[in-house]
């Protein structure tokens, strides 16, 4: 097909121009750029329920997954006047428009700039201050197994039960487990990120042979608990984003009893949309089940009395009360 050919898709009253629907986005499969775009018009609905209101960066493959990419956080100039936007303030002073994918011609028209993963931020555009998601990111080491990263999950589902909270698990779409948790919107970013490592902190207490929180590399063993992916203008592919991966693995919610089971390897571009029109998605009830934080939030108090201070950071994120140096332990001992 040439570079030059398109087609135009009539979605939500509007037409979306598609180009080069034939180019080979996936090589190893040989799904196509077209592909891509059926896949996530079969999932519309699964996949809008979790970036329908919430500012999403845009995460670009202009040529396919084998290629370089970008992230892009502005709409871009020349963009449709119908596409929907939020504007971030950053700490810096400076904002960015970014997308709100509304409907199916907003998913279409990001797929057409090369999009195969979706990035929302864990706000609504009622308020992007305070966020409606706590997001526990299970990433196991290298030597960690699979089985690994799921006993430690049903774990997290533990620990949140006892805190009187609901989570609701998906696959990264690579080797670890997503579980996202609906929370009342009143606590910023810092309280969020607080909760998030205090729950990692009693994982890593009850499971800790393969559990960790280790920030450095070196210091890590079994399955990390990413608390920081819970920081400011920190973001993770969503429910149903296909994985910029040789297989197409998408990143799928599950429901708790198939957590023990599940293979990501079966969960693929060509085999989600089968498997939600027969199952149904798993995570269809996350917004009935909004909870508080306080619980998680006075552990982190009595870990913080019996002092455990803040662990590190990323780079961009301020320095916090309590956190000790950001430097590896090597080269602290170095130094």
């Amino acid at each position: 097909m040439a570079k030059s050919d398109h087609i135009t898709l009539e979605l939500d009253g509007h037409g979306v121009r598609f180009s080069n629907p034939g180019k080979v986005f996936f090589p190893a499969r040989g799904h196509t750029k077209l592909d891509l775009g059926r896949y996530y018009l079969d999932v519309a609905d699964a996949v809008l329920r979790g970036l329908r209101d919430r500012p999403t960066t845009l995460k670009r493959f202009p040529n396919g997954v084998d290629d370089e990419f970008f992230f892009q956080k502005r709409v871009p100039r020349g963009a449709p006047e119908w596409l929907e936007q939020m504007t971030i303030s950053f700490p810096s002073g400076r904002t960015a428009n970014h997308l709100v994918c509304q409907d199916s011609a907003h998913l279409a028209s990001g797929i057409n700039l090369g999009v195969v993963d979706w990035n929302p931020r864990p706000v609504r555009r009622s308020d992007g201050d305070h966020p409606d998601e706590l997001r526990i990111d299970l990433d196991p080491t290298p030597e960690a197994s699979w089985d690994d990263v799921r006993q430690v999950a049903l774990c997290v589902r533990e620990v949140l039960c006892e805190h009187e909270l609901t989570g609701f698990p998906k696959t990264s779409g690579s080797r670890g487990i997503h579980i996202y948790v609906r929370i009342e919107q009143s606590v910023d970013f810092t309280e969020v990120r607080r909760a998030a490592l205090a729950l990692g902190r009693e994982v890593e207490r009850r499971r800790p042979e393969l559990a960790t929180t280790a920030w450095w590399k070196e210091e890590r063993h079994g399955v990390f608990l990413d608390y920081n992916q819970n920081a400011r203008d920190r973001t993770i592919a969503s429910a149903y984003s296909v994985r910029p991966n040789p297989d197409a693995l998408v990143s799928c919610p599950l429901a708790w009893d198939e957590v023990p089971d599940a293979e990501p390897g079966d969960l693929r571009l060509d085999t989600v949309p089968a498997r939600l029109r027969e199952t149904g998605d798993p995570s269809a009830a996350i917004d009935a089940h909004p909870g508080s934080l306080d619980s998680l939030l006075e552990l982190a108090a009595r870990d913080e009395h019996e002092g455990l201070g803040d662990a590190p950071g990323p780079p961009q994120l301020r320095k916090q009360r309590g956190e000790g140096r950001r430097v590896a332990p090597s080269r602290a001992r170095r130094s």
